[in-house]
């Protein structure tokens, strides 16, 4: 064969070898190209990314309604028993940047799974280990310090749908079940991390494959 051939050969006998070490590499196990046992990753990816999308659109809409008419959203510190009041127009603003940043960030993933671009997905992504890192700050300060529980709930407006019933519960129960109920979350939002991980890779390899083969392509037909 001709030596152009003969590299094509060399490249070809190659892959498989590179791929046997992406898949005896320790990151394999957790990788699957199946989402909810039902669909694939990619599909999966632009579900959530839609569903995110949707959810912070309702809450953008109900923010802007909020500044729009202020007295509708607006309880005062006696309707709370406090000293602060529930949210002012500076807050609002920072929850409206905050809603609009994260329809940009839901977007952009729903595009980057569809288009099958991967970096598009990265800042979601980012987004998720993010959450997760909070909602794993809260398990341990409940944790470390289960006596908070009872100072929030001491804090709640009287009004508050049942305080009495909630506050009546053993401290140690009322613990235990809200680090279960943290521990369903946290192992729930762990495979939602995982899904749109094994997506991003999933682009990014069959990407990288597809321009390996272009090149081959070409080298052989030179």
């Amino acid at each position: 064969p001709r030596p152009a051939e003969r590299r094509g050969q060399r490249r070809g006998a190659a892959e498989p070898r590179g791929a046997a070490e992406m898949l005896s590499s320790p990151w394999a196990r957790f990788y699957s190209n199946s989402c909810c046992l039902c669909c694939h990753v990619r599909t999966g990816t632009i579900i959530l990314g839609v569903w995110y999308l949707i959810i912070n659109s309702v809450v953008l809409l109900i923010l802007l309604s909020a500044l729009t008419d202020p007295d509708q959203y607006h309880l005062t510190s006696a309707e709370l028993g406090g000293e602060f009041e529930f949210m002012d127009d500076a807050n609002m603003c920072i929850a409206t940047a905050i809603s609009l940043l994260m329809i940009l960030i839901c977007a952009m993933a729903t595009y980057g799974a569809y288009k099958q671009h991967a970096a598009w997905i990265i800042p979601f992504f980012c987004y998720q280990i993010f959450d997760f890192a909070l909602n794993t700050l809260v398990a341990i300060s409940v944790l470390v310090y289960p006596s908070t529980i009872q100072d929030y709930l001491r804090q709640l407006p009287n009004n508050f749908p049942y305080k009495e019933e909630i506050m009546s519960v053993n401290p140690t129960c009322l613990v235990v079940i809200i680090l279960l109920f943290i521990s369903i979350i946290l192992a729930f939002k762990g495979y939602l991390i995982s899904c749109v991980w094994n997506c991003y890779r999933y682009i990014n390899g069959r990407n990288n494959s597809d321009v390996l083969v272009y090149i081959t392509t070409n080298d052989t037909a030179v």
